[in-house]
């Protein structure tokens, strides 16, 4: 199986709309092996307190067997080196047949703790399935990851490629907002 980067997003909502625009999006960008959400853990929490959690995956239980197995191994190699290998994969395995989980309750409850009543907070774990193609040349090339970020759209004004009322515009869509 090859598994493209994986990224985690932290995202935070203050009084949301939740109408499935976001999950109908990802269904999007998995339809077109663009993106495909390995995990998410959605906590909300209305205007009384009262919590409510989604937790959405597009992996089929084939594919978080394989996903497991890979994330065992992985971390076996890094526990155990080559003998944690095997060991990992195994376990990885076994815990993909159960459905991977790799935001917990103990998570939900970490994020519960720090947003106040009427907003939400999203974990996501993504793989980029556009980039397995990119990072696979890169490789070949003798290339290696050093650093990646987002870029704000007021960097953006800096270098010349918006204007400040574009930049306005993108910030306010796109601004945290602390909950």
């Amino acid at each position: 199986m090859v598994i493209g980067p994986v990224q985690l997003v932290v995202l935070g909502f203050n009084k949301p709309d939740f109408k499935g625009e976001i999950l109908a999006e990802f269904e999007r960008l998995r339809a077109s092996d663009t993106v495909r959400l390995v995990d998410s853990l959605t906590v909300y929490k209305d205007s009384d307190g009262e919590v409510s959690t989604l937790e959405v995956s597009q992996l089929s239980q084939a594919e978080a067997i394989e996903f497991g197995a890979v994330v065992g191994a992985l971390i076996g190699l890094g526990a155990g080196g080559d003998d944690g290998v095997e060991i990992g994969a195994e376990a990885g395995a076994e815990a993909g047949a159960e459905g991977l989980d790799f935001f917990s309750d103990q998570d939900a409850w970490d994020v519960l703790k720090d947003i106040p009543n009427d907003s939400a907070a999203a974990l996501v774990l993504l793989e980029h399935r556009w980039a397995v193609p990119v990072r696979d040349a890169i490789v070949r090339a003798g290339g290696f990851p050093v650093s990646d970020g987002f870029i704000s759209p007021l960097d953006l004004v800096a270098v010349g490629l918006l204007s400040a009322a574009e930049a306005e515009t993108l910030a306010a869509s796109t601004q945290q907002k602390e909950i």
